[in-house]
């Protein structure tokens, strides 16, 4: 008995220097967020400031939050069997840290599981984890993080895997095939998760009262409860009660509180869609959408800035979105039509071709490009991500192996 005691003592002891950063300057930052903008390339940050610049009456000068943080890089982001990668694919070497095959999802190219940042978090040093997202929470980026599959669209199989992670806290717009597809319909999947230890709640009051009961929680937004959320939905038109990314952030900030350790992998999806149909408005509110869930996040570590580590970056560009046209920009008609429709963009393909020939941004196609990505990086250990990296690099530098 007492030599059990004096096992736990010492073994407190040492978490407690470890996360203090007192016994080991290389282990993991304490409070982990981790930011994805789906389809975030540099242009699309560059575009995104000149609007806000605009807003502000200038030329140029105006910053997101996050490309204030001190440190910058890149990220290579090939596939391991195409030089333009997919979200799955991409999601799998920043999540796991090995390359995969396009449309593959958490397994390498000979189909073994990996392991993701996130699941080595919690099993070894006991972390919390959240996944959030946007967009679907089985859609390939979150999905990333806890789902095993070659298939990226195994989206009903993808779901079932949340109880084997083990992870506390799941948010997003809904759940993709949740009840089956029309060639193998299954039970409705909130079924399955709640047998299996969750609270698979819908809407904002349903989540702060999970939250209050400390449930092991699945959020989607109210109005996609027992039905099919939309993909790739490029309108940017926002339903009435709709949790924006910044609450499901500060969700998990509320359940989690700053006791013990934690992470969260958070996209931003909704960019990646307006950037595949290239619609200039959808895309720039996704990226002021994720800067306001960053603000969350940072407000945060100004709390605990020696434990918290915040990181910025993309899983690849989506559209080759170019900043202007003969030496101007003409954001006055992007937000006349953006006002006009109700704060969104429901024109078709040949009236948004012709927007943006008449607002002077280009787009050189409607799926992902090879460039490499922008990194931001803050707080402990953010040194590490400065320079050139590869989207392998983020699970080591995260775990400090």
């Amino acid at each position: 008995m007492r030599n059990s005691r004096i096992v736990s003592i010492i073994s407190a002891i040492f978490a407690l220097l470890i996360f203090s950063g007192c016994a080991n300057e290389d282990a993991p930052a304490k409070y982990v967020f981790l930011f994805i903008g789906d389809g975030m390339g540099t242009s699309h940050v560059d575009v995104t400031e000149s609007y806000l610049s605009y807003k502000a009456g200038k030329m140029g000068g105006e910053q997101l939050l996050f490309t204030t943080f001190p440190v910058f890089g890149t990220a290579t982001n090939h596939s391991a069997n195409s030089p333009v990668t997919d979200s799955s694919a991409a999601g799998t070497a920043i999540a796991c840290g090995e390359k995969t095959n396009n449309s593959w999802l958490g397994v390498d190219p000979e189909e073994k599981p990996l392991e993701s940042v996130a699941a080595a978090l919690k099993n070894e040093l006991g972390y919390k984890v959240a996944v959030i997202s946007n967009v679907p929470v089985n859609h390939a980026t979150p999905a990333s993080f806890y789902g095993h599959n070659r298939s990226r669209h195994a989206n009903y199989d993808i779901l079932k895997e949340i109880p084997e992670s083990g992870f506390e806290y799941f948010a997003g717009a809904g759940m993709m095939s949740f009840a089956g597809n029309r060639w193998k319909p299954e039970r409705n999947i909130s079924e399955y998760l709640e047998e299996n230890g969750y609270n698979v709640v819908w809407g904002k009051e349903e989540l702060a009262e999970a939250i209050a009961n400390n449930d092991k929680i699945v959020f989607g937004q109210i109005y996609n409860k027992d039905t099919e959320p939309k993909n790739y939905d490029t309108t940017g038109n926002k339903p009435e009660g709709d949790a924006t990314l910044a609450e499901m952030v500060q969700g998990a900030l509320d359940l989690f509180g700053d006791k013990e350790p934690f992470f969260m992998a958070i996209e931003g999806g909704e960019i990646d869609w307006g950037g595949h149909s290239n619609k200039v408005m959808p895309t720039v509110m996704g990226v002021i959408d994720m800067d306001k869930a960053i603000e969350k996040a940072y407000q945060f570590y100004l709390a605990h800035p020696d434990e918290t580590l915040i990181v910025v970056t993309a899983d690849h560009e989506t559209g080759g979105i170019a900043l202007g046209h003969r030496y101007n920009v003409n954001w006055k008609a992007y937000e006349d039509s953006w006002n006009e429709n109700g704060q969104s963009n429901n024109l078709d393909a040949a009236a948004n071709a012709e927007l943006n020939k008449v607002g002077l941004i280009g787009w050189t196609t409607g799926d992902h490009t090879g460039g490499a990505v922008p990194v931001y990086a803050i707080g402990k250990g953010a040194e590490k991500f400065s320079g050139r990296i590869d989207n392998t690099d983020f699970k080591n530098k995260i775990l400090c192996k």
